[in-house]
């Protein structure tokens, strides 16, 4: 059996991808309240900014964390085309549970099909991910483990588009993505914590790319996609604030008549 270990670069790794967590799971509740002060058009693209901001905060809080994983014996790579896909996966499964929540009449059928949706989609984003990490043996699950990683994901994906509902003020937002960033990452190191691998040493050349070729450069990117979201939301004004600007032209605009 090879050696795991999930934080080779001791903590560095684990924090930052808690970082990048709580900073996705914080864009998203803020868009999604911008979404529900909305309707039509701004609604929906306000909707599709908090998918990709959650999606892509669980993706690069995953892959982050993988840049510490290692396995004594054998080298990692990861599969291209299946990296990308667990991206998509991510994107489009919180889209589709964010939507339900904002576009549904029954908020409370909407929360549970919407979590269990979205929960189930980052465990698949999650597995679809370690199913791209080749090495020389053979990995494998503690299925319990496995069980667990699962029920928190739908846990607490539930739980984010609840505090995307009812939670309004900033700091509550902040709170609520700080309890998002822990409970995302508690899911992420549950599921590494289900795996084993027997290790077949080997001279084969690994295919796939290196987590610095491939894993570092995109989690930078889509990093730095969640920090200059997170200025273009801080910068747009808020529903009320459209409206109080309105309210105060008005009187502006009958004195010139």
């Amino acid at each position: 059996m090879g050696h795991l270990d999930h934080a080779a670069f001791g903590w560095l790794t684990p924090a930052l991808s808690y970082v990048m967590a709580c900073i996705g799971a914080a864009l998203g509740l803020r868009c999604t309240v911008r979404a529900l002060a909305t309707t039509g058009r701004s609604r929906r693209n306000w909707l599709v900014t908090a998918a990709s901001a959650i999606g892509t905060g669980i993706w690069t809080m995953h892959f982050v964390a993988m840049l510490g994983f290692r396995v004594s014996g054998t080298d990692i790579r990861y599969d291209v085309p299946l990296t990308i896909l667990s991206l998509v996966v991510a994107m489009v499964v919180v889209c589709a549970g964010v939507f339900a929540v904002g576009y549904s009449r029954d908020r409370n059928r909407a929360l549970l099909l919407g979590g269990l949706t979205t929960g189930l989609g980052v465990a698949s984003m999650h597995y679809l991910g370690m199913a791209a990490v080749r090495l020389h043996g053979h990995v494998r699950y503690d299925p319990v483990l496995v069980g667990l990683s699962v029920l928190i994901a739908v846990v607490a994906a539930t739980a984010a588009l609840w505090a995307g509902l009812n939670i309004k003020s900033p700091l509550a937002v902040t709170l609520a993505s700080l309890v998002m960033g822990a409970a995302v990452s508690s899911m992420h190191y549950t599921g590494m914590f289900a795996v084993s691998v027997r290790v077949t040493p080997s001279g084969e050349v690994l295919p796939g790319a290196t987590a610095m070729q491939f894993i570092f450069p995109l989690a930078v990117g889509l990093g730095s996609y969640l920090f200059l979201t997170s200025a273009f939301v801080a910068l747009s004004p808020t529903a009320d604030e459209r409206e109080a600007s309105a309210s105060a032209q008005r009187p502006v605009q009958s004195a010139a008549r």
